[in-house]
């Protein structure tokens, strides 16, 4: 198994319990783990009824797992002021206010949690060296791809971006008039050696995605997340990442064969449709099925979560 593993799928089909209790099974397994949170609906704390924030915190009753909720709104503000003050190092005071007015309006701007959750989910991956394992629990499976294509999108966008700023220090060094210095030159340049941070940042992400990260994506037996599902795995494949696994959760437990009444009548009905979707899962999508999860009563927690676990045919080590 590699070091990051990453559950995703459409809203609502588990994938916090799927995840919290993968995590629980590794940490069970003697290894380092962290939960790592990612899902703008957080409910990590719920699971472990223990409250988690930006920092990975020791989650109560466990020896080796701590868990973290990443809140996007906070992750969107720190990287904006960072590129705040990136650019007011660079540019002259006149325009520090229309930089800020753009900052404002950058906080609405399409991809602007994308961006910055993928930053904070870099440093992540980079400060992680004292886990064995890091789990993710992520946000639904559009916010998902999105973030993890933007390795490939945004690295080849960093590298025009550098080309037109290497030219256009080139441009400045050259107009620079008899025995006068020029302001910048392209070893000292502030805006390059940015640029070439981001895209070291990027290519990390990217290498480590494909290397040492395993997908598995969650799923219930319905049409409808069946199909999504499949199409998720094939955005994954564009993107040069493997899914590992699905995992098959809420299915209907099966009532004795000797029932009879209305209720069993109609969960046979509901089983029968289930393994419909579930056999459908296994031939139409292409990752084979590693877990099928039955549905509880209660919430998943506690010792419910250790019953979750055993389910899970996911090796941890």
């Amino acid at each position: 198994m590699d070091r990051f593993v990453f559950f995703g799928g459409k809203g609502g089909v588990g994938k916090t319990t799927v995840s919290s209790a993968y995590a629980h099974k590794c940490a069970r397994a003697g290894m380092e783990t962290l939960l790592v949170s990612t899902d703008p609906a957080h409910s990590t704390a719920d699971v472990f009824d223990q409250t988690f924030d930006d920092d990975p915190r020791p989650v109560e009753g466990y020896d080796s797992l701590s868990a973290m909720e990443i809140d996007p709104d906070e992750a969107v503000d720190e990287h904006l002021m960072s590129v705040r003050r990136s650019l007011g190092d660079q540019v002259s005071p006149a325009i520090v206010n229309e930089i800020d007015r753009q900052i404002e309006l950058a906080h609405r701007t399409p991809g602007a949690h994308e961006a910055a959750l993928f930053d904070r989910f870099i440093g992540v991956m980079r400060d992680a060296d004292e886990f064995d394992r890091v789990v993710f629990d992520t946000s639904p499976t559009g916010g998902t791809l999105r973030l993890l294509s933007l390795p490939e999108y945004l690295g080849g966008w960093i590298d025009r971006l550098l080309e037109k700023r290497q030219e256009s220090v080139e441009l400045y060094e050259r107009a620079a008039i008899g025995d006068r210095e020029p302001r910048r030159s392209e070893v000292g340049d502030p805006i390059i050696t940015r640029l070439q941070q981001r895209k070291e940042n990027f290519e990390f992400a990217g290498e480590t995605l494909r290397s040492d990260a395993s997908f598995f994506l969650v799923l219930n037996p319905d049409e409808l997340s069946v199909r999504e599902t499949g199409r998720a795995v094939d955005q994954l494949r564009e993107y040069g990442l493997t899914v590992s696994g699905l995992v098959m959760n809420r299915l209907t437990p099966e009532p004795d064969s000797d029932e009879d009444g209305r209720g069993a009548r109609y969960l046979h009905d509901r089983i029968e449709t289930e393994r419909e979707r579930l056999r459908k899962a296994r031939e139409s999508i292409g990752p084979s099925v590693v877990a099928t999860i039955e549905s509880r009563v209660k919430e998943v927690k506690g010792e419910l979560l250790d019953s979750v676990a055993t389910e899970m045919d996911i090796d941890p080590r």
